[in-house]
C-alpha cells in the first residue's frame, strides 16, 4: 500500500509541476481555449443510443455463452450421446484452448495498428461470420460415430478461437468509447443490462424450441407396449436433434444483428499522439506488467473463485433439475426465470454499488446465492419452491455479471497512474482476466463431467441411479458456497476503494486535459 500511495504522491507532484504552468501559458495565449476544451469535452459525451449499441455487443458472447453453459454437456450426453469421459474431455480441452487464446488474441489485438474503422473494430467484423459458422455446427449431430468426438472438440475449439476474436477486443473497447469514468461507468451498467438480457434470450430460445422434444417418455409403460416405447424414443431424439439445430440457427441471426449494431452505432476513439507514439509493450513485458500490479491481481483471484463457483453451477444446473429434482419438463423455465430475475436487478445493483461503494456490492451481491443454494438441495423436491429460489438467485447472478466487469476498469486506471508512461496495455488486462476465467471454468467442468461418469451416468438413460442424484447437490451447492467464501476474502484484500478510485479519476483527467491543451497549443502555435 505504502508503494501505491508513493506512486499517486509522485504522480501528483509530477502534475502540479508540469499541468498548472501550461494552463496559465494557454490562457496567456489564447482567452477562449479553456472554454472551447470544455465544449468539446461535452459534446464527446456518450449519447444513449452510443452506450446502447456498444452493449448489444456484449449481447453475443452472452447468449452463445449460456446455451454452451447450460446445455452442451446435456446435449453431449443425452443428444450426440457421448461417453461421459470424452464429453468432459471435450468440455475441458475446449475450455482450455478458448483461456489459451485470450492472451494471444490480447497481445495481437494491443500490437495492431489504427485502421479507418479504429483499432478493435476490424477483429470485431472479421471474426464474427468464422463464429457464426462453426457455432451453427456445434449443434450438428454428424451421421458418423467414429470421429464424433472429433468434430465436437474441433469445432467447438474453433468458435472459441473465433469468439475470443470477437469478446477480447470488444471488452477492451471500453477504455475507448470514452476518456471519462462515469461515462465508461454508465457505458458498463449498459452492456451488462443487454448481456445479462442475453443470456436470457439464448437460455429462452434454446430452451423454449429444445424443451418443446423429449426423448423420454412422460408416462410408464407397461411390458407389452415396449417396442412402441422404443420407436417414440428413436423418432423423439431426432427431433431434438432438429430442435437443435433451429435453436442454433435462430442464435447465429442475433448474433450477426448485434455485430452490426455495434459496428455503426459505436465510433471508436483514437488513442493521443503521445500514447500512440510509445514504443508497444511484447509479451513478455506485457505479461510481467499486469502481475506485478498487485490489485489487477487480487482482483482478478478473487473474481476467479466466484466467478468458478457460478459456472460450475452454471454447467450443472440442467442436470440437476431434470435428474435431482425430477423436473425433466420444467427446466427450461426454471433456467428462464433465473436470467429473467438477473436481467431486472442489473439496474439495481448499479445504482447500489454508486451509492454504497463497488467492493460492498460484491459482498452483498454474491453472497445473496448462499443460502439458496443451500435451500435447493435441502428441501424435497418441490416445483414452487424451485421457482421461488430460481427468482432469488437471479438476483445474485446479476451481481455476478456486472461486478467484475465493472470493477475491472478501477484496476487499468490505477496501472495507468502508476504508469503514466506505459501505453496499449488496456487489451492485455482485459484478455488476462478472461483467459483465468475460462481455464479454470474448463477444469472444473471436466472434473465434473468426469465426477459424473465416477457416479455411474448412463448416456441417454432418462433415469439414473441415486449416486447420480447426490453428485449433482454436491456440484451445485457445497463446492460452489466454498468458492465462493475463498473469492469474498480475497477480494476483502483489494486495495482499490472509492476514495482511492475517485483520486484516479482526477489524476487522469487532470493528464488528459494537459495533453489535450497541449495538442490545442500546438495546433493554435
Amino acid at each position: 500500500m505504502a508503494r501505491g500511495e508513493g506512486a499517486e504522491q509522485y504522480t501528483s507532484t509530477l502534475l502540479t509541476a508540469t499541468v498548472k504552468p501550461m494552463k496559465t501559458e494557454i490562457k496567456a495565449i489564447k482567452p477562449n481555449e479553456q472554454r472551447s476544451f470544455t465544449e468539446k469535452q461535452r459534446k464527446n459525451g456518450l449519447s444513449v443510443w452510443s452506450k446502447l449499441c456498444y452493449a448489444f455487443g456484449g449481447a453475443p458472447y452472452q447468449i452463445t455463452g449460456s446455451t454452451l453453459g447450460f446445455f452442451l454437456q446435456i446435449y453431449l450426453l443425452d443428444v450426440a450421446q457421448l461417453d461421459p469421459f470424452y464429453a468432459s474431455i471435450i468440455l475441458f480441452v475446449g475450455r482450455a484452448w478458448d483461456a489459451i487464446t485470450d492472451p494471444t488474441v490480447g497481445f495481437l489485438v494491443s500490437r495492431s495498428r489504427w485502421t479507418s474503422i479504429g483499432r478493435m473494430m476490424p477483429w470485431i467484423l472479421f471474426s464474427t461470420p468464422f463464429a457464426v459458422l462453426t457455432y451453427f455446427l456445434i449443434w450438428y449431430v454428424p451421421s458418423f460415430e467414429e470421429g464424433k468426438v472429433i468434430w465436437y472438440l474441433v469445432f467447438y475449439c474453433l468458435f472459441q478461437s473465433m469468439q475470443t476474436c470477437f469478446h477480447v477486443p470488444y471488452s477492451a473497447l471500453t477504455m475507448f468509447i470514452s476518456s471519462d469514468q462515469k461515462e465508461r461507468d454508465s457505458a458498463t451498467a449498459y452492456r451488462m443490462m443487454v448481456e445479462v438480457l442475453g443470456t436470457v434470450l439464448g437460455t429462452a430460445i434454446q430452451g423454449q424450441i429444445v424443451g418443446g422434444v423429449s426423448s423420454c417418455p412422460t408416462e410408464p409403460k407397461d411390458s407389452n407396449s415396449t417396442n412402441t416405447t422404443m420407436n417414440t424414443t428413436i423418432v423423439s431424439l431426432e427431433d431434438t436433434k432438429q430442435a437443435y439445430l433451429l435453436a442454433s440457427g435462430v442464435i447465429c441471426i442475433i448474433y450477426i444483428f448485434c455485430a452490426t449494431v455495434l459496428f455503426f452505432g459505436v465510433k471508436e476513439q483514437k488513442e493521443s499522439d503521445r500514447k500512440t507514439s510509445a514504443p508497444p509493450l511484447t509479451f513478455r513485458q506485457g505479461l510481467w506488467v499486469i502481475v506485478s500490479h498487485g490489485p489487477y491481481v487480487k482482483l482478478v483471484i478473487g473474481f476467479l473463485f466466484t466467478s468458478l463457483a457460478f459456472m460450475l453451477l452454471e454447467g450443472n444446473f440442467a442436470l440437476f433439475i431434470t435428474h435431482a429434482l425430477g423436473h425433466r419438463n420444467d427446466f427450461q423455465n426454471i433456467l428462464l426465470v433465473i436470467m429473467l430475475s438477473g436481467t431486472l436487478t442489473i439496474p439495481w445493483w448499479q445504482w447500489f454499488l454508486t451509492r454504497f461503494g463497488k467492493k460492498t456490492a460484491t459482498y452483498c451481491g454474491i453472497l445473496w446465492a448462499v443460502p439458496f443454494m443451500i435451500l435447493i438441495v435441502s428441501i424435497q423436491s418441490h416445483l414452487i419452491i424451485s421457482y421461488l429460489v430460481s427468482v432469488a438467485a437471479g438476483v445474485s447472478v446479476a451481481a455476478a455479471f456486472l461486478l467484475p466487469w465493472s470493477m475491472l476498469p478501477d484496476a487499468v486506471d490505477d496501472f495507468k497512474v502508476q504508469n503514466p508512461d506505459i501505453h496499449g496495455h488496456e487489451a492485455l488486462f482485459y484478455s488476462f482476466y478472461v483467459f483465468f476465467i475460462k481455464f479454470a471454468s474448463g477444469l472444473s467442468l471436466g472434473i465434473s463431467t468426469l465426477s459424473l461418469k465416477f457416479a455411474g451416468y448412463v448416456t441417454g438413460e432418462c433415469s439414473q441411479p441415486e449416486a447420480v442424484s447426490s453428485t449433482l447437490k454436491v456440484l451445485v451447492s457445497p463446492v460452489p458456497i466454498i468458492l465462493i467464501i475463498i473469492g469474498l476474502l480475497v477480494i476483502k484484500t483489494y486495495p482499490i476503494d472509492e476514495e482511492r478510485r475517485q483520486g484516479n479519476r482526477k489524476l487522469l483527467q487532470d493528464l488528459l486535459d494537459s495533453e489535450s491543451e497541449t495538442s490545442e497549443l500546438g495546433s493554435s502555435v
